[in-house]
């Protein structure tokens, strides 16, 4: 099992490069566009499980709902295909854990959301591209454009993060 740092100067852009002990890995490259096809959420992962938050464009971006008063659009980690080990995970199994991950991307926030200057007194907990954890089984779960998407209310974040790979699930 490598170690891996992360390199947080690509955290302004939410994409992250990581380096294991004999190097730099390769770094994330935009999929090639196809002529002809509406974008997708699932044409966002570059490399399974690997988000790459740049390439939801904003033709998709502004075709997702768009969350009204306190609440927060969320785009849920899928978390990793294949163990450490190099043995790939089933479909069902990988699905699961979508459904019970904890970690999300924060597509779109809601105009009241952090506005409640007696509940938030020292600002907004999270923005929009931001890395954030929250709790199991919160908020609304809906499909689309092949992808889960999560509403939250602007309370239920519990922390940010800088990498979704940091945080380890307990199943």
């Amino acid at each position: 099992m490598t170690k891996s740092k992360i390199d947080l100067s690509a955290a302004p852009n939410a994409a992250f490069q990581i380096e294991s002990e004999s190097g730099p890995s390769e770094p994330i490259k935009p999929a090639p566009e196809k002529k002809g096809t509406t974008p997708n959420l699932a044409d966002a992962y570059t490399e399974k499980p690997r988000l790459n938050p740049e390439m939801i464009g904003k033709t998709l971006l502004d075709r997702m709902p768009s969350p009204t008063g306190w609440r927060i659009l969320i785009l849920p980690y899928q978390g990793k295909g294949k163990t450490a080990g190099g043995i790939f995970l089933p479909t069902d199994t990988v699905e699961k854990n979508q459904v019970s991950t904890q970690v999300g991307y924060v597509l779109k926030v809601g105009p009241l959301a952090y506005k409640d200057k007696d509940k938030f007194p020292t600002g907004a907990w999270c923005e929009e591209k931001q890395w954030v954890m929250f709790a199991r089984y919160a908020g609304s779960r809906f499909q689309i454009d092949g992808g889960e998407v999560r509403i939250l209310n602007d309370d239920e974040i519990l922390s940010t993060i800088l990498d979704p790979e940091d945080i380890h699930q307990l199943t």
